[in-house]
Formats: structure tokens, C-alpha cells, sequence
């Protein structure tokens, strides 16, 4: 049987999302379709592991061989959806990417209306591995309020708040101007939950008007420009994580 001889490795979904072809989910369809087999043997289930990528084939094609792990900075605009697809039929960020890049997916997501710093990455692992909660790294944001602030309101969110039943994590956040009947706030978190800053500060009756992320982690919005993609050294990405990016240590180089 094909995945007699594949008892370790990596599942074949995550294989084909590294590769750059699809999401896991579109590989876990593939599979159901019989588009993919291991040593010419359609594959019936995904839950199957692959210890060498180049015996797997898509419709009849060999995998393209594994890039290193990369990752680019992406200055997003507000009114764009962050996913490949979208039913309704508006615009993603990924139909305002290069046509030349590899397929890329990002490191968590900006809603909608947010605008700011987003990671992208060729690499599924690379992104699991920079949302992990256990990294503890720093989201910060400015983000522009309707209402008048003062720093008694905001005090409670460092020892975190529960809203309708969620709990949130400590919020630093700090008046940096009030303009009229608007404010300016510096927004920091480390656990981003969906929507976290606008839920956290609707329920202190200041709804938000506009949201920019400045930095994720290590890495920084800094002067890049709206719409503009720039990607991050291997040198320093080797820097922030340690040699092995994706934490994975086979083949990773186009040959």
C-alpha cells in the first residue's frame, strides 16, 4: 500500500501547502479527489506521513522543489480581505501581490478595515511558527478612536479583561493624542485574538475609526510604504529564528 512505506515524515496536506501548490485544506481536497498519489498509488485519506516529497505527484506532476523558507513585510491597505478567496468577491491581498512571487499565505490576519504591517510567507511551517502564542511576541498598533480617553479607562486592560464570556490577555495602552472628539492610541498585545482591539475597545464605549499595525514581534512596519511588499533578509530572519526558520532541517533549497 502507498502509505505502508511512509510511517514518518510529514503529512502529505502539509507537503503540498509547503510546496507552494495549495492550502492544506485544497490538499485535503485534492486527496479526497484522487489527485494525488505517492509512488504512482492514488492516495484515499491524508492521514498519511511523506518522508520524500519528490515521490508524491499532483494530476500526474511531480512536486516543484522546496524554497527556503522566506518572509516579506507587506504594508496592507484597508478594503482588503486577507485570503486567497473570497465568496463575495472582493478584493484580497494576494491579487495586489507580484504575479512572480511563489504562493504565499500570511502570518495571522488584518480584517478588512485594518491597515498596517503584514508577514508573508512561501512557508505553512514558517507561519504556524511565528502565531504560536509561546513565542509572547509584541503586536502594537495605532489606532484612532471616537471618544474623549483618559488613562483611568484604559488602566484595567493591563491586568486584562473577559467580554461577553472571553477572556483577553493584558493590553497595554497608552493616550498618545486627543484631537476633538477623537483619540490616538498606542495598542499593545501578545495574544491577537480576532478582532481583539476593536471588541476590547468597543466595550469601553470608544469605537475604533481606524487600526495600523506597527510591528509583529521583532518586526517592524518602519517607512514602507501602503501597498508596498519588501522582503526580510535571510540574515536577519536567521537572526530572529535561528538557522532552521521553518524548523525543519530537510531540503528546503531549489535545486
Amino acid at each position: 500500500m502507498a502509505g505502508d512505506s511512509a510511517a514518518k515524515g510529514e503529512r502529505v496536506a502539509k507537503l503540498l501547502a509547503r510546496a507552494g501548490l495549495c492550502s492544506r485544506r485544497d490538499a485535503e481536497r485534492w486527496i479526497r479527489e484522487g489527485r494525488v498519489a505517492l509512488n504512482g498509488d492514488v492516495l484515499k485519506s491524508p492521514a498519511i506521513n511523506v518522508s520524500d516529497p519528490a515521490a508524491l505527484s499532483v494530476d500526474g506532476k511531480a512536486l516543484p522543489a522546496l524554497d527556503r523558507a522566506r518572509l516579506w513585510r507587506y504594508h496592507k491597505p484597508a478594503g482588503l480581505i486577507t485570503t486567497h478567496r473570497d465568496e463575495r468577491g472582493r478584493e484580497t491581498v494576494f491579487d495586489k501581490l507580484p504575479k512572480d512571487l511563489p504562493r504565499l499565505v500570511s502570518v495571522g490576519r488584518l480584517d478588512l478595515n485594518s491597515e498596517g504591517l503584514l508577514l508573508l510567507t512561501n512557508d505553512g511551517g514558517l507561519a504556524r511558527r511565528l502565531e504560536l502564542p509561546a513565542n509572547g511576541w509584541l503586536r502594537r498598533y495605532k489606532v484612532r478612536v471616537h471618544g474623549i480617553v483618559d488613562a483611568a479607562m484604559l488602566a484595567p486592560l493591563e491586568k486584562g479583561i473577559t467580554i461577553d464570556g472571553v477572556a483577553y490577555g493584558p493590553i497595554h495602552a497608552a493616550l498618545e493624542r486627543q484631537q476633538g472628539s477623537n483619540a490616538w492610541l498606542i495598542v499593545g498585545l501578545r495574544e491577537g485574538r480576532n478582532r481583539e482591539v476593536r471588541r476590547v475597545m468597543a466595550h469601553l464605549g470608544l469605537p475604533v475609526t481606524r487600526l495600523i499595525r506597527l510591528a509583529y514581534g521583532p518586526f517592524q512596519l518602519g517607512h514602507l510604504e501602503r501597498g508596498a511588499l519588501e522582503e526580510v533578509p535571510p540574515r536577519v530572519l536567521r537572526e530572529q529564528l535561528g538557522n532552521e526558520p521553518s524548523g525543519k532541517s530537510h531540503a528546503r533549497h531549489r535545486r
